[in-house]
């Protein structure tokens, strides 16, 4: 996993690697820099005017030096100054002195007009802002979040915090930030992450064994991280040996979700699913997953126990459910069940919503299981907060009081564990934001606890591959038109 750096931790990485390489500030500013050049290289067209925006810092600076490698390759480049070279960091001088005057076209206090075609390039403020934006800046990111050019902002956005922050309406809007060795937290949460389009991740040689020994506990997941979480398959292995799940979900006008979870389960290499359904509802999930079988509720919704509950190695609880009070009954004799048997759960929907209800319920969620609540959900469980720093210490809580693992579901979904760890997944779209794409994931994780899996590593592959799924829907329908049971056909373990 990339770990994500906090405080000090990001200022004290560059003065260690130039202390253990070594190497000068200057070197590893101009090893950062060709590392950025090199990505405009192979994404931007040497046609396209460049507009540089450069602040007083070393993220200027890193722009100068970048301005300066993409001049000397052929692009079309200019630079508008914020401050006069005198107010610049000792690094920000040092390039600003190397590059070629003809290239510096907006002295410093001028607000410049960009060219429709144009790319700015943000290089205004780095990780060391901090408070309220000021002018001349203020006024110059104004112009750019007005220009409608495309803008690539180097490490972050300009004006966002690094960490925690409200909604920084005068930060600027990228279309691409290129986060310098891992990225900065505010780039991964709600209240900040709209302003970073897409996030690439540039390595510039920090010192790795610093980085790892650094107490944080963000960490970005990275496909090497899944690939060595998943068990293969033996040879000779039969059904039982996969593990058999338990599906509690559906009743009458919502058997969709519980043919999603279904079929996420199936998705998931569990060797047997149970999906337990209302008599009445049975023909939805026997038709639409024949690979399924059925556990008959007699009542029009969850309203009594599954027979032989013992044979069972997880269970998955929500989808569909409703919450009607012979529902509510049941689940709390489920819960109790599980709890007495060890059994590992997966919560979401409904199930999450009558926990939220009866908080006597929380001492019978079994250790080891996985709640996957959505924003709503959430509240209704830890209560309302006030910015993404509430949010998060609350959910820790919760992972911790349960002994659970916790979702904070959306962009850069959030595994929140009960060690204390939050680990942002990269994968996924904005076109599963839709009716029943929790439902798809539900079953998922579902079927990785039933194979044997800890909470951590089913939470973990199933965020993963329910977003890479996401990701194949959109590449073949569109984000607008993939739905919830697209993501069935694209999931693939």
């Amino acid at each position: 996993m990339i770990k994500i750096l906090i405080g000090e931790q990001i200022r004290n990485a560059d003065r260690i690697t130039m202390e253990r390489e070594p190497i000068s500030s200057i070197d590893l500013m101009e090893r950062a820099s060709q590392n950025i050049a090199q990505w405009f290289m192979n994404h931007v067209d040497r046609e396209t005017p460049l507009v540089f925006c450069i602040g007083k810092g070393n993220n200027g600076g890193d722009g100068l030096a970048v301005a300066r490698l993409l001049h000397e390759a052929g692009y079309v480049c200019s630079v508008s100054l914020a401050f006069p070279p005198e107010e610049m960091s000792v690094e920000c001088r040092y390039n600003y002195d190397r590059l070629p005057r003809e290239v510096i076209r907006f002295a410093s206090g001028d607000i410049p007009e960009f060219p429709a075609d144009s790319v700015i390039v943000d290089a205004l403020l780095g990780t060391g802002v901090k408070g309220a934006v000021r002018e001349p800046l203020r006024s110059l990111i104004a112009r750019i979040r007005a220009s409608g050019c495309r803008v690539i902002s180097i490490d972050l956005p300009s004006g966002l915090p690094t960490e925690w922050g409200g909604e920084e309406t005068s930060a600027v809007e990228a279309e691409t930030t290129l986060a310098l060795e891992f990225p900065k937290l505010s780039l991964l949460l709600p209240a900040t992450g709209e302003f970073v389009g897409n996030l690439e991740l540039l390595p510039i040689g920090l010192d790795k064994r610093y980085m790892q020994a650094c107490d944080s506990p963000y960490y970005l997941v990275t496909k090497e991280d899944i690939e060595r979480l998943r068990v293969p398959r033996r040879r000779y292995a039969y059904k039982n040996q996969y593990g058999h799940l338990l599906l509690v979900c559906g009743s009458r006008r919502m058997m969709g979700a519980a043919v999603l979870a279904a079929g996420g389960a199936l998705r998931s290499g569990c060797g047997l699913v149970t999906a337990h359904v209302p008599e009445q509802e049975r023909v939805a999930i026997q038709l639409s997953c024949p690979s399924a079988l059925s556990s008959l509720d007699p009542g029009v919704c969850f309203s009594t126990l599954p027979e032989e509950l013992e044979n069972y190695s997880a269970i998955g609880i929500g989808s569909g459910l409703g919450r009607a009070p012979e529902t509510v009954r049941a689940f709390g004799m489920l819960l109790q069940a599980a709890c007495e048997q060890g059994k590992p759960m997966v919560l979401d929907a409904d199930a999450l919503n009558m926990l939220a209800a009866d908080e006597r319920l929380r001492a019978c969620v079994p250790a080891g299981s996985l709640l996957t609540p959505h924003v709503g959900e959430l509240r209704r469980c830890v209560g309302d907060w006030t910015d993404d720093r509430e949010k998060f210490g609350k959910t820790l809580k919760l992972a911790r009081e349960l002994r659970s693992v916790v979702l904070i579901k959306g962009a850069y979904t959030a595994i929140c564990t009960p060690d204390g760890r939050v680990m942002f997944n990269p994968t996924g779209t904005p076109g599963m934001a839709k009716a029943g794409s929790g439902d798809v994931l539900t079953g998922l994780a579902a079927g990785l606890l039933a194979r044997g899996y800890d909470a951590v590593s089913a939470a973990l592959i199933a965020v993963w591959k329910h977003g890479e799924a996401g990701e194949k829907a959109a590449a073949c329908y569109g984000v607008e038109s993939m739905n919830s049971s697209d993501l069935v056909r694209f999931l693939k373990l």
